[in-house]
């Protein structure tokens, strides 16, 4: 499968952060001291384990932003499947250039990949349901652009990027606010007509609740059990589009897509993703 790519304009402050973060003040300085100049090499990343591929992009902005001259061939694309030993990228130029970009480039592919494996084994479980598995805002602070990116190389799907891309009504919204219908009414009465409604319910009353007052278009089922998560979709009836939240992993991904509901988030596909082991070699 292919992807859209981000403007590489919009990645490269990040990364540029990080590569100055990890060259400090004075740059490179062991590199420096040991590698004669003008010495060229071919370097590759390599897999070290099976995987979803992603972070390619990043990882050819990071040598490109070290070196405008390096060669920066991709082999294995973000968002597609490679086996442990597979070439994911050839570096071939400056061996200064390529060491100085090294451990950047590695940071951000292992741990997207991570994101992009975990992700994928997660859709695999709802095979034959209509659900689709999404991330959450529980990302790494500064990354969240590029793990969210992650998630789509594995085949979920996104939430809201930030806080200001949609209404998403929370227990503590509620909480503070008076009551659901409180939320409900005033949301009616304050928010564009071009922003999309969420709201959160943790009981069937509540439910009951939004569906009688109105003016969401998803309900954010949270912590329900399985068979509460039935009852609610049966309630609902196709009224708004059902998310079931709370405490959702690996092993309950199919039974949970077997309720009916249309989005599975789970805030694990970023926070919880083991990084996946590249290595760069020489």
């Amino acid at each position: 499968m292919s992807f859209a790519t981000v403007p590489d304009l919009i990645l490269e402050p990040m990364i540029r952060n990080a590569l100055l973060e990890d060259l400090g003040s004075y740059g490179d300085v062991t590199t420096r001291a040991v590698i004669p100049t003008g010495t060229t090499y071919d370097a590759a990343i390599n897999a070290r384990a099976d995987a979803i591929v992603s972070g390619m992009q990043v990882a050819e902005i990071t040598f490109r932003l070290v070196d405008p001259t390096l060669e920066v061939i991709t082999h294995i694309r973000d968002g597609e499947p490679c086996k442990k030993g597979d070439r994911l990228m050839t570096i071939r130029g400056s061996a200064a250039s390529i060491l100085s970009g090294e451990r950047v480039a590695l940071n951000y592919a292992g741990r997207l990949t991570g994101i992009a494996t975990m992700t994928a084994s997660f859709v695999a479980e709802t095979k034959g349901t209509n659900a689709r598995v999404t991330c959450t805002r529980k990302t790494t602070p500064n990354m969240r652009l590029v793990e969210k990116l992650a998630v789509l190389h594995g085949g979920g799907f996104n939430h809201r990027y930030s806080l200001s891309d949609a209404i998403l009504i929370k227990d503590n919204h509620i909480a503070a606010a008076g009551g659901v219908r409180q939320v409900l009414e005033a949301t009616k009465a304050h928010a564009s007509h071009m922003m999309a409604v969420e709201i959160e319910v943790d009981r069937l009353d509540q439910l009951a609740e939004v569906l009688e007052v109105g003016g969401a278009s998803v309900v954010l089922l949270d912590n329900m059990d399985n068979d509460m998560l039935r009852e609610a979709v049966k309630m609902v009836n196709g009224a708004m589009k059902t998310e079931a939240s709370g405490n959702v992993k690996l092993d309950r991904i199919a039974s949970i897509s077997a309720t009916g509901v249309d989005y599975i988030s789970s805030g694990a596909l970023t926070h919880s993703a083991k990084t996946v082991d590249l290595g760069l070699d020489f």
